[in-house]
Formats: structure tokens, sequence, C-alpha cells
């Protein structure tokens, strides 16, 4: 038997006047968008901004539906348009801030397994990482350098 460690290297900031200019500029416009969530059930909010390399910002927050598979999480609503009107761009970077409606909350929140997934298959077809900030709806924000940080050992087209 042979034993393999696995580590991930993130930062950690204080709050977003720590974050580079652009990357708090992306920063707004999760806020933002997580205003705009329909999250009636959950009462969850997640906001979601992408940076394209081509200069264009996407944002995205959660849509949900009572029956609930059918609702779509922030990042993947963000992804998905930005796949579909602008094909050939890369994602450079993600903003991403999440907190239920009524509470603040100060511990980041990184996305969920499916959104890891989705934001996998988006670097492996891009060939190129993705920068992903997350936050709560205050407080500190992580920052991962790419996806394959949170979602190691992950599943990709070279498996098919």
């Amino acid at each position: 038997m042979k034993e393999i460690r696995i580590e991930s290297k993130l930062s950690v900031y204080d709050n977003s006047n720590e974050l580079p200019n652009h990357i708090a500029s992306l920063m707004e416009n999760a806020k933002e968008a997580r205003l705009k969530a329909y999250a009636p059930y959950s009462k969850f909010l997640v906001g979601a901004a992408l940076l394209l390399d081509n200069g264009e910002i996407i944002t995205g927050s959660n849509q949900e539906n009572a029956s609930y598979p059918s609702g779509l999480c922030a990042e993947r609503t963000a992804i998905y348009y930005a796949g579909a009107q602008y094909p050939d761009a890369k994602i450079v970077s993600m903003a991403i801030t999440a907190g239920a409606q009524n509470n603040i909350n100060t511990t980041p929140i990184p996305p969920c397994g499916a959104c890891r997934q989705t934001i996998a298959e988006y670097e492996v077809k891009q060939e190129f990482p993705i920068e992903i900030y997350f936050m709560g709806t205050s407080g500190k924000i992580v920052k991962s350098h790419s996806l394959a940080n949170l979602l190691p050992l992950g599943f990709d087209r070279s498996f098919l």
C-alpha cells in the first residue's frame, strides 16, 4: 500500500479592502447579483460574478424552484450564460458571496459540489485556471488560484 497526501493552498483576506482593485470590483458585482437571487424557499442568497479574458463581467444569482432540483446555483447561472454568449472567452476570475437572507454571515462559503464540477469542466475546456474568491455576506474572503485546489482528484473528460 502507498499513501498519498493532497494539500490545498488558499489565501485569506481580512476584508475586501485587501483585494486587488479589479477583484474588489468583481466582488461588488457579486454582491449586487446576490440581491437579485430568487430564493423564496431556502432564503439563502448567492451571487457570483465572472471576469472574462475579453473584459466582460458576467453575473448570476441562485434561482430556486418549488421542484428543488429544477433550481440553479449562482455560479452555474453565470458560467452557463458566459459559455452561451462568449463561447471563446476564458473565465479568468470568479467572485462569490453567499448567506442567509436575514443574517450576516462572516464565514466564507465555497461553491457547492455541483458548481465545483461545473467550474472544473470549464477549467479543462479553456486549459486555464480560474481564480476563485469566496466570502459570506461580509468579512474574510478566501482565494483559490484554481478549482483544482477545491476539488482534488476531480472527474473530467480524460476518464471518458
